[in-house]
């Protein structure tokens, strides 16, 4: 337990540095991910269900833990972007963790995990330069950092043969810090400094449905449905104005014009509704597809709207296992591909911030003490944004690495 909350501390602390332009936005860059497995297939989820890793982003998914195992899972990605506006390129390197996660039975029909995730990352870095009328050049500066993480408990049930339900308890915290900077060319003005920090604290449920049955002796098909409630999260803002002359240093002192603390208010999480299908032949060929619809207008926040709107995402993935059964090494081998799109739920000048991904992944088999453990790597190309209208698009790669540790427990030794 004491190194499950080292690892909290840590991914708390490290999941703000990235660059994202639209992060500006709303909450944030969302985390869309799924866990190390199902994100090489697209990020497919709602009707997957397998005793060796976890699935969070369904909760019946749990039922499918094996009774005498614990599972643990972590991941982290390696992104390289380029931001593309009219002829200007900036490229960003960058390090992400994604996410902790632990799974285990508790009774013979009950299952329950534990982890902490992204909800949503800010990260952003503008520099506006203008000629004012009268004035001569201003600099506007606009930077962000900090983001809100999702730490959960779900449980599931099973209730009867192939029907499982879940329900995930998320506890959302976390911090969206914004900085802007007013500077003129010269020492006729004195220039200025805004933050904005806005701490938000609440509770989030998600609950999930899954149903599989047999087509055949060789074929098994899935279906999962998860919905997220609409919810109030806490909320509180806190405004800092300095002025100052040359340029901003962050170590000094300057004189505050304006403190606010304790502004409160609500976050508002509009509700979400997801749906999804899968087909397995023997184990060996998987092939899943969701389709996630966000109420996304219905969005709230302390900060002024942004042009948010209704969202809908779908998915499809592959995963292709030579021989599950087999002691070989290469015949266990998973190889996954998948692609992903998203209308997104930020429009700007008309234009909807849309994004895709296409992923492809292998899963490395641990024959160590007997278990499923697994090394899981997979690579993701993807935009997000256009160009179209001055607008910025972003062009990334992603490289992520997931560790599946399942060990065999509650097993009492024999002596002859």
């Amino acid at each position: 337990m004491l190194l499950i909350c080292c690892l909290c501390v840590f991914h708390v602390q490290a999941q703000n540095e990235i660059s994202q332009p639209y992060s500006s936005y709303g909450v944030g860059s969302l985390n869309r991910s799924s866990n190390g497995v199902l994100d090489a297939m697209g990020g497919v989820s709602y009707a997957m269900q397998n005793p060796y890793f976890i699935n969070f982003r369904n909760p019946a998914s749990y039922a499918a833990f094996d009774s005498l195992s614990f599972i643990a899972d972590v991941s982290g990605s390696v992104y390289m972007s380029k931001l593309n506006q009219m002829k200007m390129q900036q490229k960003n390197n960058y390090f992400q963790p994604g996410y902790i996660a632990i799974g285990l039975p508790v009774t013979r029909h009950w299952r329950t995990s534990l982890g902490i995730l992204p909800f949503s990352s800010v990260g952003y870095d503008i520099e506006d330069v203008r000629v004012v009328d009268n004035i001569g050049p201003v600099t506007y500066k606009y930077s962000g950092d900090g983001g809100i993480n999702q730490l959960y408990w779900g449980n599931a049930f099973k209730i009867c043969k192939g029907l499982s339900i879940g329900l995930n308890a998320s506890y959302i915290f976390g911090t969206i810090y914004s900085y802007s900077n007013t500077e003129f060319d010269g020492s006729y003005f004195t220039n200025s400094y805004v933050r904005d920090a806005y701490q938000t604290k609440g509770i989030y449920l998600d609950a999930g449905l899954q149903y599989f049955f047999n087509a055949g002796p060789k074929h098994r098909i899935g279906l999962g449905v998860v919905y997220s409630n609409t919810a109030y999260i806490w909320a509180k803002e806190s405004i800092l104005v300095n002025s100052y002359s040359g340029s901003y240093v962050s170590t000094a002192t300057y004189d505050t014009i304006l403190y606010k603390d304790g502004i409160s208010g609500n976050l508002y999480i509009p509700q979400s509704v997801g749906g999804g299908i899968s087909y397995c032949y023997k184990d060996k060929l998987t092939v899943a597809t969701d389709v996630t619809w966000r109420n996304w207008e219905k969005f709230e926040f302390l900060k002024p709207t942004d042009s948010l709107h209704n969202s809908l995402s779908s998915s499809i993935g592959f995963q292709y296992i030579p021989d599950p059964l087999s002691n070989k090494f290469f015949k266990k081998l998973a190889f996954r591909l998948g692609s992903k799109f998203t209308t997104g739920e930020l429009s700007l000048r008309n234009k909807p911030i849309s994004e895709y991904g296409v992923c492809l992944g292998v899963g490395l088999p641990i024959n160590t003490f007997n278990t499923h453990s697994s090394i899981n790597i997979m690579f993701e190309y993807g935009r997000t944004g256009t160009m179209e209208n001055n607008l910025v698009q972003q062009n990334y790669y992603r490289i992520s690495l997931c560790f599946i540790l399942q060990e065999r427990w509650y097993q009492r030794v024999k002596i002859d």
